[in-house]
């Protein structure tokens, strides 16, 4: 069993997003899923991404951190879209990670003021033609990082993996979700 600390994306925590921590949760990993929006959902990409812009990327991210500040250390840290920001800025500079997954996009090391950790092992997951996804930016992360695997899937869906998302794409949703299962099988 892992413990995966999974950070919702723009929309919050949907109906979906709550569907895919249960799908983790079922084949036997814990989940903790901070929300970052204080129950505030959205149906449409735009409206979220607004909600995120009004509140403050910078004050959206430092929730994540917040959140996670009493949990442990050696857990895997993931992020879907949005939630990448405090995913990854936990999985860089926080030391004993088990491994991040980057779901929808990535950003760049530098951006989040540090590099990526030597030997952290992490997958990223995007449609190869998701405009949202930063598909260049998760292309350059693999292609630096020997530990960090870049999962494309046909498409371009942003948030293919929430159940709820006019984006949902179910096979790619499935053959993500028996690749993050392998990774945290290795990773545990």
């Amino acid at each position: 069993m892992t413990h995966v600390v999974l950070f919702h994306h723009a929309l919050g925590q949907t109906p979906g997003f709550h569907a895919f921590a249960d799908r983790l949760r079922a084949a036997g990993h814990e989940v903790t899923a901070p929300d970052l929006y204080a129950g505030a959902t959205f149906t449409d990409l735009d409206e979220g991404v607004a909600h995120a812009r009004s509140t403050g990327f910078d004050v959206v991210r430092q929730r994540g951190l917040d959140a996670a500040a009493d949990l442990p250390d050696d857990v895997v840290w993931a992020g879907m879209s949005l939630g990448l920001m405090p995913a990854q800025t936990l999985a860089q500079t926080r030391p004993g990670a088990r491994g991040a997954l980057l779901l929808h996009g990535s950003v760049p090391p530098e951006a989040l003021g540090s590099p990526w950790p030597s030997g952290l092992p992490a997958q990223v997951h995007v449609m190869e033609h998701d405009d949202w996804g930063d598909v260049d930016d998760c292309r350059a992360l693999a292609a630096a990082q020997d530990e960090v695997e870049l999962f494309l899937y046909p498409g371009a869906g942003h948030l293919f993996t929430d159940a709820s998302s006019v984006d949902h794409d179910p096979a790619a949703s499935d053959l993500l979700l028996e690749r993050v299962l392998a990774f945290l099988q290795r990773v545990g």
